[in-house]
């Protein structure tokens, strides 16, 4: 299957990372390549790019499609967390520009072997990377009651999480739940027909998919020091697609861009903490009417930005 992915507000991230010739640049969620194609061309003809993906077809698809650039573009099969050390591996240490884009591919969703979407029956998979063990099908049919429940409140914020959590467990007593469409029916079943169009399970898949891939944790990891990675001046750009990850980025970068983080009612400071960034948008960017009619899966994304000092 071609790898497909369509790219998620380019002109807002290419305004606000402004690409340069001889200067560096982190895609720390390379997907189908899109973003990276843009900063390569407009940092022509020195602009280098450093990809990462933990999605091995990801990383294969850019490669070939974007040979032509040759050694500008940098790729490793690896996490955004993972960039501190790959950076420090190539040479680099720090970069002028980070770009995240944590939205699900095309690819993930419309796949039958990659257990994303209810859109298509398929075994319930979920891995972002495929060399873990951990998998949906095992979330759902092998966690207790009170993590499910957990899951689905925190990861999906399912106002009926306990419901679908023991209807989960009540049906695989009786039979194991292997599908995707298996586990939508069931949701339907428990959750009734949603609301404004959008599918009952849209909210369970979120949450086992975010379980599976440990998403949050890794996002949170990575934005308590990301900066550290920034040359001065250097810009950090991040489209997330849901409120939780909204939260961490809109966090992090409002810590960053704080010059105390003492608790409010403090005389003295004492926390020791500099400011180490600008916020480049006070506000959450969105998509322009123009893209989400082109491409309705943008219609959730939310871009922020800062600059290191």
């Amino acid at each position: 299957m071609v790898y497909t992915h369509a790219t998620v507000m380019v002109r807002e991230v290419i305004d606000l990372l402004k690409p340069e010739a001889h200067k560096k640049y982190l895609d720390g969620t390379l997907g189908g390549g899109g973003h990276s194609e843009q900063i390569l061309t407009l940092s022509s003809p020195e602009g280098l790019v450093l990809g990462l993906d933990w999605d091995e077809e990801a990383v294969a698809a850019t490669q070939e499609r974007l040979k032509g650039f040759g050694n500008r573009l940098v790729t490793r099969r690896a996490n955004f967390t993972e960039a501190r050390e790959i950076l420090k591996e190539i040479g680099w240490h720090k970069v002028d520009g980070i770009l995240l884009d944590l939205g699900l591919s095309s690819h993930h969703i419309e796949s039958r072997e990659r257990g994303f979407s209810f859109q298509v029956e398929s075994r319930l998979d979920m891995r972002m990377d495929r060399r873990q063990s951990l998998d949906a099908c095992q979330v759902v049919n092998t966690f207790p009651v009170s993590d499910l429940e957990r899951i689905l409140r925190e990861y999906g914020e399912e106002p009926r999480a306990r419901r679908i959590a023991l209807a989960i467990y009540s049906e695989r007593k009786r039979k194991r739940i292997e599908t995707t469409r298996e586990l939508a029916d069931l949701v339907t079943r428990v959750a009734g027909k949603g609301r404004r169009g959008i599918h009952p399970a849209t909210r369970t898949f979120q949450a086992i998919r975010i379980a599976v891939n440990r998403e949050l944790d890794h996002l949170a990891g990575f934005l308590e020091d990301a900066y550290e990675l920034l040359l001065s001046k250097g810009r950090m750009v991040a489209i997330s697609f849901h409120s939780l990850e909204d939260r961490l980025v809109k966090n992090a970068f409002r810590k960053w861009s704080r010059s105390c983080i003492c608790p409010p009612k403090t005389l003295i400071c004492c926390c020791g903490w500099s400011q180490k960034a600008r916020l480049l948008t006070s506000r959450p960017l969105s998509p322009s009417p123009r893209e989400t009619q082109i491409n309705p899966r943008a219609r959730s994304a939310k871009l922020r930005a800062a600059e290191r000092l």
